[in-house]
């Protein structure tokens, strides 16, 4: 076996066997393998967790208002991922209002990802918002990778995303969004066909 740039040894760590001794190889960012406790696996550094610490699969945040671009100051990319990688999230899923512009068509996903670009600790996908006017930009954002539709029937609380029709944007979204997986390559769509989601990931270290 290679060796791997980091393992962590627990006692306790939860598994989809339950809670196991294990130790965890990481090679590249990645988990590259997952061996029962004094395997001993080759490593450039090995840190052991203590008897009363678990080891937990990181976690899936799917509804995060990052605020960023236009009101960073309540929240930006830097401090929201931070915050989450502190917590046990390993990826989040912003929410499509309260930045400027809203994530309504594939330009405004697209000054999404690059304010995010760079300054991310954890991975991060992006919602699309369904609002009066864009029913026919519904589609391509799905094509360029969110993983579904926010709308409010209420008054949203910020004028850039007002509430949608019910019945008009649910007919559409329902015709453009399929399931995705939270990885980097997502299954979506009604033709089940494979599709890029629109993940921003932190450097490798």
């Amino acid at each position: 076996m290679s060796t791997m740039d980091l393992t962590l040894v627990a006692r306790r760590a939860v598994t989809p066997n339950g809670v196991e001794a294990v130790e965890v190889g990481v090679r590249d960012g990645r988990i590259a393998a997952v061996e029962p406790m004094g395997a001993s696996l080759p490593s450039e550094a090995t840190v052991w967790l203590d008897d009363d610490e678990v080891l937990l699969p990181g976690l899936v945040d799917t509804h995060v208002h990052v605020n960023d671009p236009g009101r960073s100051e309540w929240e930006g990319f830097d401090t929201a991922t931070r915050a989450a990688a502190a917590g046990g999230v390993t990826t989040i899923v912003d929410m499509p209002l309260n930045s400027l512009p809203p994530t309504v068509d594939p330009d405004a996903l697209q000054v999404k990802r690059k304010a995010a670009a760079g300054r991310v600790h954890v991975d991060v996908g992006f919602w699309g918002g369904a609002v009066p006017g864009n029913l026919a930009s519904l589609p391509p954002l799905h094509e360029a990778g969110v993983f579904g539709f926010k709308c409010f029937l209420l008054d949203s609380g910020v004028p850039e995303f007002p509430a949608a029709d019910p019945f008009r944007a649910g007919r559409r979204a329902a015709g453009a969004a399929g399931p995705r997986r939270p990885d980097d390559r997502a299954r979506g769509g009604r033709r089940g066909h494979r599709r890029r989601a629109a993940l921003v990931r932190p450097p490798l270290p």
